[in-house]
């Protein structure tokens, strides 16, 4: 469960947040919706422990994280958060599975359904290099992460 609880953010004397409380319980979907400047995307940040609120507490199945220090943020974040980000952060060497999977490959997991083959067996390590390596020796080439999405093999 995230809970956010009197979130309250500015930057300079733009006040972009004022005493936001929000409650996502596990396994629900929920669209975050406002016009532009409305703060949709600092909630988000704050939410995903890419930003620290001024004040108010951001709480992971009961865990104030809002108070971790950036080490052990970073560490809850890589382990518990995924993001998938617009095009622009998506590598476009990678099919956009491979993406959302390399996360988990840099932590040491498998990949979790990222395919195989000879020429990248070792990729599972979470080598970045060796995934590249991979997607080079299948001759994708360089692909819009935009097409990948409907891209079969």
């Amino acid at each position: 469960m995230i809970e956010l609880k009197g979130i309250n953010k500015s930057y300079g004397n733009i006040r972009v947040l004022d005493n936001v409380s929000l409650s996502i319980g596990n396994n629900e979907i929920i669209t975050i919706v406002g016009p532009s400047g409305a703060g949709k995307t600092t909630l988000l940040q704050i939410a995903g422990t890419l930003d620290r609120p001024d004040s108010g507490s951001v709480f992971y199945d009961g865990e104030d994280i809002a108070r971790f220090n950036d080490r052990r943020l970073s560490a809850f974040r890589n382990r518990n958060i995924g993001f998938i980000f617009q095009f622009h952060q998506l590598l476009p060497e990678f099919t956009a599975q491979e993406n959302v999977a390399l996360p988990a490959m840099i932590a040491g997991g498998s990949g979790n359904g990222l395919p195989n083959c000879s020429e990248c067996s070792d990729s599972a390590t979470g080598s970045g290099t060796s995934l590249r390596r991979c997607r080079a020796a299948r001759g994708r080439g360089r692909r819009s992460p935009g097409l990948l999405s409907t891209a079969r093999e």
